[in-house]
């Protein structure tokens, strides 16, 4: 086997922790465990803990390899870990995955202390959502647990976890792009800054923010390390109480977003939804290979179609109490193989971190065999003002083979809704620009005019 892995690429996101990295070759992402976090990997291996979480489905599953492919002096052991089908970042999860995201944090480390262990870190980015779930991907995390010492990742738990959650539980307001700013969490003085007056009475939050932001901001440097009481019952009290914390965090789900209603109120009409889900299906039925991506997905009617047979979709859209309420509805049990995430197509995650390169750009990581796109051209052209030559452009690249897309007319009482209080927009909006611009990519397969409507549906082949 060694033979087989003549390079390899080391992951640029995985460069802290000297414990180990990820790197990638033939395809296949692997991690390697460097000789200083022997005792620990040995110790997560013997005492049952990596057991006990892959058993509960919360940590992802490795095979060990006794192969040095990096040919590294610090080797001690590669692992190559359960494959995820895509990456997704914190600050493109709704309320409920980064609240399920902190859940899961937490029952790892519960379960990790009982097994003498702890965790050394506590940022979301050791979440990944992997066949419908949140689940623990840093296998080296783990660490020998010193009853002696506090947790020593709490604060950096609390910014990247708790205090997002409670700011949007709060203030009803989408927390992600607040997320894509503040990468390594957000401080405590921020958000004791930025929490009502009210939350004061609530005694979480006036532990776990208000008394955290009142100690760092009196904190001064000092050459001296504090040797406060600790032990194992403080521990599992801590635990506890962040778990209380989390809980009854929520949104409420009767706030009216942009589409949250789209399809129970604001679609056209029953016969429409009918009609186009009819052709859609037409359309789709012999596309099950691959990975699908439902951009504009709303609640994911379309990608709940999509699943029926294909388990790797990945469903997005701007609003976040859609991807939230679909999300639910995976959770539910309702429906399996789709991933939903928070991405404005016309402002999507772009590519962050050390050197640009830490953090893919949505593009980069949302390449998909099939793309659809349903009642949403309308909204990048005339509202968006995003001319047809670059929505087309932008549809190429990311899709490899497929794109089933709708083309909404300027005469559509939705159109005509986007354009009433504009002076100009992008012209010719036609079928006939539209077409003429994606065919610079794209081939024409199949186009159908959707019942009782001026709406047509294309499906086109990557040239």
């Amino acid at each position: 086997m060694t033979n087989e892995i003549t390079a390899y690429q080391h992951h640029p996101a995985s460069f802290k922790d000297p414990s180990g990295f990820v790197f990638k070759a033939n395809g296949k992402y692997y991690r390697q465990v460097n000789k200083s976090y022997k005792e620990d990997y040995d110790l997560l291996m013997s005492s049952g803990l990596y057991k006990a979480l892959v058993d509960k489905k919360l940590l992802i599953p490795h095979t060990e390899l006794n192969e040095n492919f990096t040919q590294s002096e610090d080797w001690y052991k590669t692992l190559l870990p359960e494959q995820l089908s895509f990456i997704s970042y914190p600050y493109e999860w709704s309320f409920d995955e980064l609240k399920d995201a902190a859940w899961v944090t937490l029952r790892v480390l519960k379960i990790a202390v009982k097994h003498g262990m702890i965790l050394k870190d506590g940022t979301s980015f050791n979440i990944q959502f992997h066949e419908g779930r949140p689940v623990f991907i840093d296998t080296l995390s783990f660490e020998k647990y010193d009853e002696s010492k506090p947790w020593i990742a709490y604060k950096q738990f609390c910014e990247c976890f708790l205090f997002p959650l409670y700011l949007e539980h709060y203030h009803k307001v989408d927390i992600q792009k607040l997320l894509s700013v503040y990468l390594e969490g957000i401080p405590a003085t921020t958000t004791a800054k930025l929490l009502p007056a009210k939350s004061r009475f609530k005694i979480s939050a006036w532990l776990h923010v208000f008394l955290q932001a009142s100690v760092t901001a009196k904190t001064k440097p000092t050459n001296q390390t504090a040797t406060a009481s600790f032990n194992k019952a403080k521990l599992l009290n801590l635990i506890e109480s962040l778990q209380s914390a989390i809980k009854p965090l929520h949104v409420k789900t009767t706030i009216q977003s942009t589409w949250n209603n789209y399809y129970g109120e604001t679609i056209l009409s029953k016969n429409y939804l009918d009609a186009k889900e009819k052709v859609f299906r037409d359309f789709v039925s012999d596309i099950n290979d691959g990975r699908t991506m439902d951009v504009g997905c709303n609640d994911g009617y379309f990608s709940k179609i999509l699943a029926e047979k294909n388990s790797n979709v990945i469903a997005v859209d701007f609003d976040s109490q859609c991807v939230n309420k679909l999300y639910l509805d995976i959770k539910a049990g309702s429906v399996k193989g789709i991933l939903p995430f928070c991405i404005d197509l016309t402002n999507p995650s772009p590519a962050v971190g050390f050197n640009h390169s830490e953090r893919q750009s949505f593009a980069e990581r949302a390449k998909a065999d099939t793309v659809t796109a349903l009642a949403l051209i309308h909204h990048i052209v005339l509202s968006k003002n995003v001319p047809f030559s670059d929505v087309a452009k932008m549809f190429s690249d990311i899709t490899k083979k497929h794109l089933v897309i709708e083309f909404v007319p300027i005469s559509d009482e939705k159109s005509q809704q986007l354009v009433a209080n504009k002076t100009t927009y992008h012209k010719p909006y036609d079928p006939d620009a539209f077409e003429n611009h994606f065919l610079q990519y794209f081939e024409i397969e199949r186009k159908q005019i959707i019942s009782g409507t001026e709406r047509i549906l294309y499906r086109l082949k990557k040239r």
